[in-house]
C-alpha cells in the first residue's frame, strides 16, 4: 500500500542540531534537572560502595573470624541501600514530572503553530499524520527526557567508577575482565545499526495506519454506501501487516542483543573466577576482592545494556523530533504583516477584486484576471459551473490563500496589509458543509466568544427560526452536540450555522451554497430571516440554485476561472449568455417534476 499518505522516513541516529533544539525545552526546568542529576550521581555512588563494603566484610571480619564491627558494616550497607532507594525515587519523580511539563509545552507549541498555518498546508497533509505529531511523536520525546538525557550521565558515571574501582583493586584482573569489551562493541554496533533502521520503518507505518483510519472512519457512511468494506479491509490488512512485520523484525534484534550481552557478561564472570580464583589460591588476591570483582562485573554490564536501550530512545527521539520540528518549521505564509495599514472605521464592507489571478499549483490558474466591485450594503450573487472558481474567490477574500497576481481590497486597503484577525472579524461565513464542535448548542453558536450573552444567542436563533427545533431538544440550548453534529439533521445544522453568523453581527455576510442542503420547507423559513440579516450589510452569496439569488442587486457569472458576465437577474436573462443557459437548464429539468 505504498503511496497512501506516505510518511517520510527521516532522521539520523544522532543529530546535534536537533538535540540542541530539544534541550532548549529542558532549559526552563534546569533546577529540576540539577536535582535529578545529583540524585543519579548519588545512586551511582551507592552502587559503587556496596561491593567494596562486601569485600571489607569478608576480608576483615568473615575470613578472620573477627565479628566486632561487622554489625556496623551491616548498618552502613543498609543505610546505603535506603539512600539508593531515596535517590532513585527523587530522580524518577523529578524527571517524570519534568517530562510531562515538557510534553505539555511541546504540544502547546505544535498546536499554536498549526493554528497559524494556511489552508494550503492542510490540503497536502492528512489529519492522521498531524495527529501522530501531536500525540505519538511527543510521547516518544517523553522517554528521552525522563530516562535518556540525564540518566545516561548516571550510566557513564557508574561505568567509569566501576572501571576505576576494579583497576585500583587489581589491575591485572581488571584487564582480564575488560578483555570481553571488543565483543560488547561488536554486538552493540550491530544492534544499534539494525534497530535504528527498523524503528524508522515502524514509525512510518504507524503514521500510515493513523492516516488511513482517520480518513476511512470519518468517511464510513460513504464506505458503507458504496460497499467498499471488503476493499478497505484488504487495504488496511496490507498496511497493518507491514507494520506487524516491521515490528517483528525489530523484536528479532532485541531477542538477539540482550541474550548476547548476558553471554558476554557470563564469559567475563567465568574469566574473573578462573584468573581470580588462581590468584586467591596463590595469595595474591583476597577472597573479598574476588567477590567484589564479581559484583562489579555484574554491575558493569547492566549500564551497557541500559545505554544501548538509551540509544534506541535517542534515535527514536531523533526521528520523532525531526518530524515535530518539520511541522514547527513550516513557514507561516498567511500572517499579519509587520507594518499594518489601518482600515477606515467603522467598516463599510466595500470590496474590490482588481485583476486577480490565482493558482493552487504553479501556472495551473483557477482564477484569471478577475475584477469586480461590491459596494457597501450591496447584495451580490456568484454563479458558475463546478470548478469555475466561486469558492476560491471567498478563500482569497478571507485570506485563507493569497492571490498570485492582482490584489483584493476591503474599504480601500489591500487585505494583505490588514491585521489578519481584524480582517476576518468583518465576515461571517455560512458553508454548505457545516462543521459543529463538541459542546452544547449555545457553545456552537457562541464559538468561544465569552462576551456573547445568552439572550443574544437566543435572539439570533429566533431570527433564523432555529429556536423551534432547539427548544424541542431535552436541554434546549444546553443540549450536547455529538461529534460533527451527528445527532442533528442537515437542515438543523444549517439553521445553527445561520444563527452563528447572525450572532456575530458581521459587516459582510458570505453564503457558500448555504441553502443547497436545506429542504424547501426549511428554505422558506430562513428566506425571511436572510432578508433581515442582509439588510444594510454587504452580502456575497455563492449559489447552485439560481432561485436563491434572483433578488440580488448584482450577479457575477464565472466560467473556467474568468468573470464572463455581470448584472441583475433580468439583465443576464436578456443577454442570453451563460447565465441564461444555466437558468434554462435548471428550469427545464424542474418543469417535468413540477408538472
Amino acid at each position: 500500500m505504498s503511496g497512501f499518505h506516505d510518511d517520510e522516513v527521516l532522521g539520523k541516529a544522532y543529530d546535534a542540531r536537533l538535540m540542541r533544539r530539544l534541550l532548549a525545552y529542558l532549559r526552563p526546568y534546569w533546577r529540576q534537572v540539577a536535582v535529578a542529576f545529583v540524585a543519579i550521581v548519588a545512586g551511582a555512588a551507592a552502587q559503587l560502595a556496596q561491593p567494596y563494603l562486601i569485600k571489607t566484610a569478608i576480608d576483615r571480619h568473615i575470613a578472620t573470624g573477627r565479628l566486632d564491627g561487622l554489625d556496623r558494616l551491616a548498618v552502613i550497607y543498609l543505610l546505603i541501600l535506603i539512600g539508593a532507594f531515596g535517590a532513585e525515587y527523587i530522580q524518577t519523580w523529578t524527571m517524570q514530572l519534568t517530562g510531562q511539563r515538557i510534553m505539555f509545552d511541546l504540544r502547546m507549541a505544535i498546536y499554536r503553530h498549526l493554528q497559524r498555518l494556511d489552508v494550503r498546508y492542510y490540503d497536502r497533509n492528512p489529519v492522521g499524520r498531524l495527529m501522530t505529531r501531536v500525540t505519538s511523536d511527543v510521547d516518544v520525546l517523553n522517554d528521552l527526557f525522563t530516562s535518556g538525557v540525564v540518566t545516561v550521565f548516571g550510566d557513564v558515571f557508574l561505568l567509569v567508577g566501576i572501571m576505576i574501582m576494579m583497576l585500583w583493586m587489581n589491575w591485572r584482573l581488571a584487564l582480564v575482565a575488560f578483555s570481553v569489551l571488543p565483543l560488547i562493541v561488536i554486538v552493540t554496533q550491530w544492534f544499534r545499526r539494525n534497530v535504528r533502521d527498523s524503528y524508522r520503518v515502524v514509525r512510518g507505518w504507524i503514521a500510515r495506519i493513523n492516516a488511513f483510519l482517520q480518513e476511512n472512519i470519518t468517511g464510513m457512511s460513504t464506505v458503507q454506501l458504496f460497499r467498499r468494506e471488503t476493499l478497505n479491509f484488504a487495504r488496511f490488512d496490507e498496511i497493518d501487516r507491514k507494520h506487524r512485520d516491521a515490528n517483528i523484525e525489530s523484536i528479532f534484534y532485541y531477542a538477539v542483543f540482550y541474550p548476547a550481552i548476558e553471554v558476554v557478561s557470563t564469559l567475563a564472570s567465568a574469566l574473573i573466577i578462573w584468573y581470580g580464583g588462581g590468584a586467591v589460591l596463590h595469595n595474591t588476591l583476597t577472597l573479598g576482592a574476588l567477590v567484589a570483582f564479581l559484583q562489579y562485573s555484574l554491575r558493569f554490564f547492566r549500564p551497557i545494556s541500559d545505554m544501548s536501550e538509551k540509544f534506541n530512545i535517542l534515535q527514536a527521539a531523533m526521528a520523532s523530533s525531526e518530524r515535530i520540528f518539520k511541522v514547527l518549521d513550516e513557514p507561516v505564509v498567511i500572517a499579519t504583516p509587520p507594518r499594518l495599514v489601518k482600515r477606515p472605521a467603522p467598516a463599510a464592507g466595500h470590496i474590490v477584486f482588481d485583476g486577480v489571478w490565482f493558482a493552487y499549483n504553479d501556472d495551473d490558474f483557477v482564477l484569471k484576471e478577475v475584477s469586480f466591485e461590491v459596494r457597501p450594503g450591496e447584495r451580490v450573487g456568484i454563479v458558475g459551473a463546478t470548478g469555475s472558481g466561486k469558492t476560491t474567490l471567498i478563500n482569497l477574500l478571507l485570506r485563507f490563500y493569497d492571490v498570485t497576481r492582482g490584489r483584493i481590497t476591503v474599504d480601500g486597503v489591500d487585505v494583505r496589509d490588514l491585521d489578519l484577525a481584524d480582517l476576518r472579524s468583518l465576515f461571517s461565513l455560512v458553508l454548505q458543509d457545516v462543521h459543529l464542535f463538541s459542546g452544547t448548542i449555545a457553545d456552537n453558536i457562541r464559538l468561544g466568544d465569552v462576551a456573547m450573552s445568552d439572550d443574544r444567542i437566543r435572539r439570533a436563533a429566533r431570527a433564523v427560526h432555529a429556536d423551534a427545533f432547539i427548544e424541542r431538544l431535552p436541554n434546549g440550548f444546553a443540549s450536547a452536540v455529538a461529534e460533527r453534529g451527528a445527532t442533528l439533521s442537515v437542515g438543523q445544522k444549517q439553521l445553527l450555522s445561520f444563527a452563528r453568523a447572525l450572532a456575530f453581527d458581521p459587516r459582510v455576510l458570505i453564503l457558500d451554497e448555504a441553502t443547497s442542503s436545506i429542504d424547501t420547507e426549511t428554505e422558506i423559513l430562513i428566506r425571511d430571516a436572510l432578508r433581515v440579516l442582509m439588510a444594510g450589510r454587504t452580502t456575497i452569496a455563492i449559489a447552485h440554485r439560481l432561485s436563491t439569488i434572483q433578488d440580488m442587486d448584482k450577479i457575477l457569472v464565472l466560467h473556467k476561472g474568468r468573470l464572463r458576465e455581470s448584472g441583475t437577474h433580468q439583465e443576464l436573462l436578456a443577454a442570453r449568455g451563460i447565465y441564461f443557459k444555466l437558468f434554462e437548464l435548471q428550469y427545464s429539468v424542474r418543469q417535468p417534476a413540477t408538472k
